[in-house]
């Protein structure tokens, strides 16, 4: 299985509901660093998994939609505990959504924030 991975990042501010979350209840900021991950069993006819230029554009595209917004006042998240594994998700599907036509033959698709040097969570689906 081949596989190309591609980088960026993100700063966003939300308040989750729950004791569980202690002071997360609260509004604050996180910043996550948001690596990406496509995989294919062969390369294509380019000898390639996908362009990465091209996936490092439609990344920052994603990430940039909620790059430096309150999620909490993100309509589509309303009532959503926007965790680090949900918005993982959202990132991975946003991704899928963009790249289908244009990367045929990719077989999974993986996206990992970054919370801190100690702390991630991750999504991960077959196409």
């Amino acid at each position: 299985m081949f596989s190309v991975t591609v980088r960026d990042h993100m700063m966003v501010a939300h308040s989750f509901h729950g004791e569980v979350f202690g002071p997360a209840q609260a509004l604050h900021g996180a910043t996550f660093t948001v690596d990406a991950t496509v995989r294919r069993p062969e390369l294509d006819a380019d000898g390639i998994v996908v362009d990465i230029g091209l996936f490092s554009e439609v990344l920052a595209g994603v990430v940039g939609e909620l790059n430096h917004r309150n999620l909490d006042e993100v309509p589509e998240f309303a009532g959503v505990n926007t965790t680090t594994e949900f918005l993982a998700k959202t990132v991975a599907d946003r991704l899928v959504e963009r790249l289908d036509a244009r990367a045929r033959g990719l077989s999974a698709i993986a996206v990992t924030l970054h919370e801190s040097h100690v702390a991630w969570a991750s999504y991960e689906r077959d196409l």
